[in-house]
């Protein structure tokens, strides 16, 4: 688990239009650490430090991020047919981007603000499920929540399409919302790392919790775990995992779908090794998609696009496979 996603890595950055040698990779980034001359040309180091580099970082977190929050998601909901922008995260997020785009005509706010808006649908999907009352449906109500302020975002982000520019505003919201690792700015990556960074670190800390969750609210209280406060922590861990990630990569979809089952079938359902092993499966995942994303054609396809291709059959494969036996 942890050496697939180093292997994944280094690969990733040695593959390209550009071809990179291991060696010079470990050699350009010798130069960047030390600034000491080990005979690697300015453009190779230029590529592997500059480029390749910053992007399979994003990789790495954004990959692991959803697929830590799918199954942290699928845990606690006790639904295998969750994933990471279950209560409304991706809607919001998508609506922020376009948001900021339309009304400050730039790119650069849009991580803020599909952070922001991603954040603020999770805490009304929550609001919204409180309404139906008692805890045994609490779960369903959740869901029916998300769902819902998902449908209202996503009217609002067709709405901003609608009156956006032809021309440039809609080309760029478009491009955002089909997902890239590309476009980010080392900055914005770098402050929304802390946002996974937490989420996953508190998903590992709570992940003894989630068999316990899965079990149900009513075994679990009887268990002595306090319901509503464990699942309040793991539903803001994952939020923020979630949120962090969508923020510089766009919507990304079936990472936090496929990857905790790939994980199930290897491992079982306990999620001491499943969390980490669905954190190490989603960075090798997304640093897989992302290589043929810009290798594949001429011009780098859509992240949101290939993933979907990729992730459909390969889930209905699973259900095949498992025909269901894991739930």
């Amino acid at each position: 688990m942890i050496l697939m996603p180093i292997i994944f890595f280094i690969a990733s950055i040695c593959i390209g239009r550009f071809g990179v040698s291991v060696g010079d990779v470990f050699k350009s980034i010798g130069t960047g650490l030390t600034g000491m001359d080990y005979g690697v040309d300015d453009r190779t180091i230029a590529v592997v430090l500059m480029v390749r580099l910053p992007r399979a970082f994003q990789g790495v977190l954004v990959g692991a991020a959803l697929a830590a929050s799918g199954t942290a998601f699928q845990s606690v909901f006790r639904n295998p047919l969750v994933s990471s922008g279950m209560l409304g995260v991706s809607g919001g997020a998508g609506f922020g981007a376009a948001l900021s785009i339309v009304l400050f005509g730039t790119i650069y706010l849009t991580p803020v603000f599909a952070f922001g808006f991603g954040v603020l649908a999770v805490v009304l999907s929550c609001f919204v499920g409180r309404i139906g009352g008692g805890a045994s449906t609490s779960s369903i109500t959740l869901i029916l929540g998300g769902t819902i302020i998902q449908s209202i975002f996503n009217a609002l982000l067709s709405l901003i399409r609608y009156i956006a520019t032809a021309d440039t505003q809609l080309p760029a919201i478009t491009f955002w919302l089909m997902g890239s690792l590309a476009s980010t700015k080392s900055s914005d990556f770098y402050l929304a790392s802390i946002p996974m960074i937490i989420g996953m670190s508190g998903l590992m800390l709570f992940r003894w919790r989630l068999d316990v969750l899965s079990m149900g609210d009513r075994e679990a209280q009887t268990l002595g775990l306090n319901v509503k406060a464990n699942k309040t922590a793991v539903i803001a861990f994952a939020t923020l995992a979630t949120a962090g990630a969508v923020s510089v990569s766009g919507i990304i979809g079936w990472i936090g779908l496929v990857v905790p089952h790939i994980g199930r079938m290897i491992i079982g359902n306990d999620n001491k090794w499943l969390m980490p092993m669905s954190i190490s499966f989603g960075a090798c995942f997304m640093l897989l998609l992302d290589t043929i994303c810009r290798t594949l054609t001429g011009a780098e396809l859509p992240l949101g696009v290939v993933t979907a291709l990729v992730g459909g059959p390969f889930f209905i494969y699973l259900l095949k496979k498992t025909k269901g036996s894991r739930w």
